[in-house]
């Protein structure tokens, strides 16, 4: 192969790329909505980023409320979740967070203030949260590992 067809191969390659968004996953990805559950406005914002994904849930307001860090820990894969602002781990959120490190195979940010008191809430919440998360292919395939 000499450098003519090297060069070549290169450009269509560069070409393919650009077609296909090969660039779009080092990019920031924003989505937001708001969800009625239980006569309550949940609001959501997901914000992708290449290695991780930031994960704000609203219950009623725009408080950022507890947040949580999850990840994924070698040698076992087991997922860690520690608390980074207010709360423990014990708290509404840091279960999601596990769940979406297990889901997506990425690290978790978790804000969330839905009230501790509110398991229903939660369960829709994440359901929800989920569902949004497959429908924007950020979610492993059942072949790649674990699936909820």
């Amino acid at each position: 192969m000499n450098s003519e067809e090297l060069e070549r191969g290169i450009e269509e390659i560069i070409l393919k790329e650009k077609e296909h968004g090969a660039h779009s996953q080092n990019e920031l990805q924003f989505t937001c909505f708001t969800e009625l559950v239980n006569e309550a406005n949940l609001h959501f914002q997901i914000t992708r980023f290449p290695k991780q994904i930031f994960v704000w849930i609203g219950y009623n307001s725009a408080k950022l409320g507890s947040v949580y860090a999850a990840a994924s820990t070698r040698p076992n894969n087991v997922v860690s979740v520690t608390s980074i602002l207010g709360g423990n781990s014990d708290n509404t959120g840091s279960g999601i967070a596990r769940r979406l490190v297990l889901k997506t195979g990425l690290n978790i940010i978790m804000a969330c203030n839905i009230p501790k008191n509110s398991p229903m809430v939660e369960i829709e919440a994440e359901k929800i949260l989920i569902q949004k998360l497959i429908s924007l292919g950020y979610t492993k395939s059942r072949l790649e590992g674990t699936s909820l």
